[in-house]
């Protein structure tokens, strides 16, 4: 039966109604937040492209660990930012003991060791040409990049981090890592791959913020086409058939049609990253009156969860927490 004996109003009546009928909830337990460390001592600065992320190191990385843990978020996502000393053409300093990664692991598992810590793996953090990848040619050398690759995620596996997260989109990156990390008796160490990395424009403050931008524009070649969704679903399928625990879809507002699929089709648990491009579009209307930035924050994460995602690596997750 139609109207009137059904009324769906009647259920939004209260919003004490709403909220106890509300389908999508999240918690601080669905968000990771990235971190970005360097190797400089006691680091604390503010990076310019990425509003509200800081540069850090040593104790104020300890206190914002502390910070963190007690806002309940449970994982955090490093990311390396290394000094033009420390950048070569074979990615060297992400493999060394005192790399930035590794100095910042120690800290951390110091600090807050009920922190999940989850190390991105991409060779243009510490490269001098900004690719994701050993060039050969002129064009990324896919199983070059593998052999830097396996050593990275063992380094990163000793020095403390409990999953590694490949970011470069290359050929049989986890049934590599994987290997890399069982051969090195790292068994219980976790992947979670950028299995569905499409080549967005969203990156842009990101790129700016890591002086990751390439001397020459190859992501095409390895990251997605944006148009293509079922092409998502056999990258997703190939990483988990290489071992994948967990996988990452990224960028995440553009892509929610490609989230529900995936949730759909598999059953690993389903991260989303809600890139910085995204973030910035919705400060920067907020700051011309043009919407209400924190509602608008809100919204974007449900969507995102209500797609499909288990989890959101977002910048804005103690600002979501201050919200709930």
């Amino acid at each position: 039966m139609a109207f009137p004996a059904h009324r769906p109003r009647r259920l939004r009546a209260t919003a004490t109604m709403t909220n106890l009928l509300r389908e999508t909830q999240f918690s601080p337990h669905d968000f990771i937040l990235p971190l970005f460390v360097t190797s400089q001592a006691d680091a604390d600065r503010p990076i310019a492209a990425l509003p509200g992320c800081r540069l850090l190191s040593g104790a104020p990385l300890a206190e914002f660990a502390r910070t963190i843990r007690d806002h309940g978020v449970p994982a955090v996502l490093l990311f390396a930012i290394a000094g033009p000393g420390e950048k070569d053409l074979v990615a060297s300093a992400a493999s060394r003991a005192d790399g930035p990664i590794q100095e910042a692991l120690a800290v951390l598992k110091d600090a807050a060791p009920e922190l999940v810590l989850i190390t991105d793996l991409c060779l243009c953090e510490y490269k001098s040409d900004g690719h994701c990848g050993v060039l050969a040619d002129g064009r990324i050398d896919n199983d070059a990049t593998l052999e830097r690759i396996g050593a990275i995620a063992v380094a990163f596996a000793r020095a403390g981090a409990d999953v590694i997260a490949p970011s470069g989109m290359m050929d049989g990156m986890v049934q590599v890592i994987r290997a890399a990390l069982d051969a090195a008796g790292f068994t219980h160490t976790a992947t979670m791959p950028y299995s569905a990395k499409f080549a967005s424009a969203l990156y842009g403050p990101f790129k700016a913020g890591t002086d990751s931008n390439p001397e020459v524009g190859l992501h095409a070649t390895h990251q997605m086409d944006v148009a293509n969704g079922r092409e998502a679903m056999r990258e997703i399928a190939l990483d988990i058939e290489e071992g994948a625990d967990m996988i990452i879809i990224k960028p995440a507002l553009t892509c929610l049609d490609v989230i529900h699929a995936a949730r759909s089709r598999f059953d690993v648990p389903i991260a989303a990253y809600h890139v910085s491009g995204e973030s910035a579009m919705i400060r920067a209307a907020g700051q011309l009156g043009a919407l209400d930035a924190e509602r608008m924050m809100l919204e974007s994460l449900v969507s995102i969860k209500r797609a499909g995602a288990d989890m959101i690596i977002t910048y804005s997750a103690l600002d979501a927490i201050r919200l709930l």
